[in-house]
């Protein structure tokens, strides 16, 4: 734990974890990643950037060069770093395979190559695919519905298979869906509050029944956090949270928030391949000490309220409607 490479750190979830390990007593060092694509920023660390302990620095996992410099000199990897907005995913899989795959081999191979003694994956119960009924544990085969949930399933699949052929301690969590502060606004939560809060109509895909567990980024990080301490090498570990809710009852929450009622909500028809539910076990997680402890209600109005304070962090972003691509690999191995 002396010295931790975070992939993807300037992102929404990854910047989360990397406070939180500068916050520990046993990681001397905490280095990030990212690409800063359209949905990293390194305002998403901010004070975390004044800390000693922190490096960060702006290239691609893609570049196999950096990512084996970078993996000698740590000690773990928490890979968060991953293209993950399933509606860009049919217009840009491309882009999707070469990160989420292709990425995630050039770490395993520098993780490989360079000693390294942990190294944690971070995924998606997407990669389970619809459930109509029960839920999914982690030896339940992996059936992904779209570009984005198969190009997760087939880096699990690589990941685990660094372990078994190479000895690499690959451990793979895969969570529901996270909420909370700092969240681009493509996601379903952050869009609705910043449309509601710009006067806007949310747009509901069909009628509103897809059902989705939610999960605050912040017990996210907390079970991540202990595998990378505690998970056994070779192993998956499913991550939820406290509530399941479909997404008009998610809606009528919001709503609640913000004390609009549902005359401004505009259903639209429902996107291709929208999984009626996804629903995951995590006993096996619990083992290790987790439990989800952030109450829905209270993580929700946490968020709202950010929002509120920061629209210069969440507005010039509604206005870009092209993506950024990442930059070529030879131009980003720089550390700023």
């Amino acid at each position: 734990m002396e010295k931790v490479l975070i992939t993807g750190g300037a992102g929404f979830i990854g910047s989360h974890f990397a406070r939180r390990l500068l916050d520990a007593d046993d990681v001397a060092q905490v280095t990030v990643l990212d690409a800063l694509t359209y949905a990293g920023n390194v305002e998403n660390l901010g004070e975390a950037m004044l800390s000693p302990k922190l490096t960060f620095v702006h290239g691609n996992i893609l570049d196999a060069r950096l990512v084996g410099e970078l993996a000698e000199e740590h000690t773990a990897i928490v890979h968060f770093a991953a293209e993950s907005h399933v509606d860009r995913s049919f217009y840009e899989a491309g882009n999707f395979l070469a990160t989420n795959i292709l990425g995630t081999h050039t770490l395993l191979a520098a993780a490989r190559d360079h000693g390294i003694r942990r190294f944690v994956h971070v995924s998606t119960d997407e990669v389970y695919g619809p459930l109509p009924t029960g839920q999914a544990t982690e030896t339940d085969p992996v059936r992904p519905t779209v570009p984005y949930a198969a190009s997760k399933a087939a880096s699990d699949l690589v990941a685990l298979s660094y372990h078994q052929t190479f000895g690499v301690p690959v451990c793979v969590t895969r969570s529901s869906n996270n909420y909370g502060p700092r969240q681009h606004p493509e996601k379903i939560i952050p869009l609705f509050i910043t449309r509601l809060l710009k006067g806007q109509s949310p747009t509901l895909h069909g009628r509103g029944q897809h059902m989705r567990n939610w999960l605050h980024v912040e017990d996210n990080c907390q079970g991540i956090d202990l595998v990378l301490r505690s998970g056994a090498p070779g192993q998956i570990y499913n991550i939820g949270g406290g509530t399941d809710l479909t997404s008009r009852e998610l809606t009528d929450r919001i709503l609640r928030l913000f004390d609009a009622d549902w005359d401004c909500i505009q259903y639209i028809p429902d996107r291709a391949s929208n999984d009626l539910r996804y629903a995951m076990d995590c006993s096996k997680i619990a083992s290790l000490g987790y439990q989800p402890v952030r109450d829905l209600d209270d993580g929700l109005a946490e968020t709202c309220d950010w929002y509120r304070r920061n629209p210069d962090r969440w507005a010039p972003l509604l206005c870009i409607r092209a993506t950024n691509p990442a930059p070529a690999p030879a131009l980003i191995d720089h550390p700023v």
